[in-house]
C-alpha cells in the first residue's frame, strides 16, 4: 500500500483552518472519504472508502461524529493504531 501513497508516514495532521498541527503515534493514516453513517442512540458506524475502493468501518460515539461534522462525501483520515494484527488462512 505504501507504493501508492495511501499510508502517510509523516504522522502529522493539519487540524482545522488555523495553523494547528498534531503529531500522532499511529503509523497508518489513510486519507479517505465518508461513504455512509449509521447512527444509533449512543454510537455511530462510519464507513469510509480509501483510494481503490476498499472500505474501512469505524464505530465512534454519536457525539464524536456530530462534533466532527461527518457526512457522506466528507474527506477524512482513517487513523489505525493496533497492537495486534491477526492473519488467518483457509
Amino acid at each position: 500500500m505504501t507504493d501508492k501513497g495511501l499510508i502517510q508516514r509523516s504522522h502529522i495532521i493539519k487540524m482545522g483552518k488555523e495553523d494547528l498541527f498534531m503529531k500522532i503515534s499511529a503509523r497508518n493514516v489513510i486519507k479517505s472519504k465518508v461513504k455512509s453513517i449509521t447512527s444509533g442512540a449512543v454510537n455511530s458506524e462510519i464507513i469510509v472508502e480509501i483510494p481503490g475502493g476498499t472500505e474501512v468501518v469505524s464505530i465512534i460515539t454519536k457525539k464524536s461524529a456530530d462534533d466532527l461534522k461527518l457526512a457522506p462525501g466528507k474527506q477524512v483520515y482513517a487513523v489505525i493504531k493496533a497492537s495486534n494484527v491477526m492473519i488467518a488462512v483457509d
